[in-house]
């Protein structure tokens, strides 16, 4: 089972015609409430593809019995929440322009629980976004942990990077987060991916990176047609880590990845358009070749 460790969160998603600098404004041409927070998108992303996905995460006293929390269920997500009774679910507010840019805004709400929490003892976690002390704490206790800073990099001091990147086994990032990291660190990119066994970087349009054993591969992206960029990385890390636990090549888990996230980004919502294994396998035959073995 992989754990994943991080925000549950309510999504307001809107489209506009730009994004407006300070002070400025811009029209809403479309909006829409979904499933999102960057943990459940990932739990949700292994569950569908036929893994075995407990999401620890926070919540409101709005959360049990609602929609969303009926649809984890759906999906056999195993819950393993700290419900903060008097606060609500975290919410973000998502605003994507045409040319696909987007700017986020978070308010934590309920997650400010993980600050008073005590990590568990994990056999194979993914830690997605959450409080950096409790994520130091579940990466030191952990037997196997991969790690992807997401948005909430800016909560990190270099020392509480430091100690992650010290235990875990996986590096995942953005190239944006790429940069701020080695920043933060002072490291050069080369560093960077010499601190951890494996590092895996998604670029966007550019594809994915996969590196390890002083080796860089390159992923190219599958051609789809974009509707809503938002998402995209959880499913990447969805399917990466689901394709690693059957022992598939990494290259492999990488070329998984990007296929889960191709689904993601035709329709609007981090959660919308998640493919099971059989339809993910269809789309990466038609554009990778072969893919071996068959899910058990």
């Amino acid at each position: 089972m992989i754990t994943v460790v991080g925000h549950t969160a309510v999504d307001h998603i809107s489209c506009v015609t730009a994004l407006p600098g300070s002070n400025g404004s811009t029209s809403i041409t479309d909006r829409q409430i979904l499933f999102g927070g960057g943990a459940a998108n990932i739990a949700a992303g292994i569950a569908r593809l036929g893994g075995e996905a407990e999401l620890l995460s926070a919540v409101g006293g709005d959360f049990a019995g609602s929609e969303y929390d009926r649809w984890l269920r759906e999906l056999g997500v195993h819950e393993r929440f700290y419900t903060v009774e008097e606060a609500h679910t975290a919410t973000a507010f998502m605003f994507t322009d045409g040319m696909g840019a987007q700017m986020t805004f978070f308010e934590w709400g309920a997650s400010v629980a993980f600050s008073r929490e005590e990590a568990p003892a994990l056999d194979f976690v993914h830690m997605a976004t959450a409080d950096p002390t409790f994520n130091r704490q579940v990466a030191e206790r952990a037997r196997f942990a991969s790690f992807d800073p997401g948005q909430d990099l800016h909560r990190y001091s270099a020392e509480d990077l430091e100690a992650i990147l010290d235990e875990i086994d996986i590096l995942f990032a953005n190239h944006h987060e790429v940069t701020e990291m080695c920043r933060l660190l002072g490291l050069s990119r080369a560093e960077l991916i010499a601190r951890v066994p494996i590092a895996v970087f998604t670029e966007g349009p550019e594809g994915s990176c996969l590196a390890t054993d002083g080796t860089e591969i390159h992923v190219p992206v599958v051609p789809v047609s974009m509707a809503d960029p938002t998402g995209a990385g959880d499913a990447y890390r969805a399917g990466f880590l689901t394709a690693y636990t059957r022992d598939l090549p990494l290259e492999t888990c990488c070329r998984v990845g990007t296929v889960t996230a191709s689904f993601t980004v035709e329709h609007p919502g981090c959660q919308t358009n998640l493919p099971d294994w059989e339809t993910m396998r269809a789309r990466y035959e038609r554009h990778f070749g072969a893919l071996i073995p068959s899910p058990p």
